[in-house]
């Protein structure tokens, strides 16, 4: 992983499915985007601050911003690891970085998503609403980070 992520991830195994690639067997490179969405969200969801659980609390986490580099094709039928950390921030924003990674351990895409932190009526939050302050630091812990 690049320098500015953990050590340590959380990893989810994903099967790329034939209504996910084209007429050449390679995934449509918005699958990807998924793949990491779904690995993100099993992360999250381990320590109560998945999509739904950040809601329940009062608050939310839209997507701000999306990178994704394609390194090289996944095919159908290939079993992919998605790993997953979290960039530990000072602010109140949520940086998860994704590396997609093929049958051959050779690595399919790297990506990030920012997720900015608001209120239920969308008021972005400053610093670290408390209660999602410290499921992250149980999260950063699990990570080493």
């Amino acid at each position: 992983m690049k320098a500015e992520t953990a050590a340590q991830y959380h990893e989810t195994r994903v099967r790329v499915r034939f209504n996910e690639v084209d007429s050449y067997q390679i995934a449509w490179h918005g699958h990807y985007v998924a793949w990491m969405e779904e690995s993100r969200n099993n992360l999250a969801g381990l320590f109560g601050i998945d999509a739904a659980q950040i809601a329940a609390a009062g608050f939310q986490a839209p997507v701000v911003s999306l990178e994704l580099k394609y390194l090289r094709p996944a095919r159908y039928g290939e079993e992919l690891r998605v790993r997953t950390t979290l960039v530990p921030k000072d602010t109140a924003t949520l940086v998860f970085h994704s590396e997609i990674i093929g049958e051959d351990g050779k690595i399919s895409a790297t990506g990030r998503t920012i997720h900015a932190l608001t209120d239920i009526d969308g008021v972005l939050q400053y610093t670290l609403p408390r209660p999602i302050a410290l499921k992250l630091s149980a999260l950063r812990f699990f990570l080493g980070v």
